[in-house]
């Protein structure tokens, strides 16, 4: 007898986000941040959490590519938006005044 995690949050009171209306908005989000130079955190698993700085360079139906300059050598790294909405990724856009925006998560 298995429940489903909808289902569960709601006997908790615990809000319920559509994945892919989520997903999608968080994509929206993105579209606008092309070329814009980000910050992302990444957590990749046993406590290893990176940081790095970068350029948004394109978005894909499922996937957007950040484009690294480490070291003086060009890097691509991808995400999906899943990886926003759990925020297995966390990213900030710099603003016009060199403050940070963070973009839409499951907690924004």
């Amino acid at each position: 007898m298995g429940y489903a995690l909808k289902d569960i949050l709601n006997k908790e009171g615990g809000n319920v986000i559509s994945s892919p209306r989520a997903i999608s908005e968080i994509k929206k989000d993105l579209e606008s941040f092309v070329g814009s130079r980000i910050r992302l955190k990444a957590n990749r698993g046993r406590n290893r959490i990176i940081e790095k700085e970068g350029v948004l360079e394109s978005i894909y139906p499922n996937i957007f590519v950040v484009k690294l300059n480490e070291r003086k050598v060009d890097r691509r790294v991808s995400y999906t938006y899943a990886d926003v909405l759990t925020e297995t990724v966390e990213l900030f856009v710099y603003g016009t005044k060199n403050e940070e925006i963070k973009i839409a998560s499951a907690n924004n």
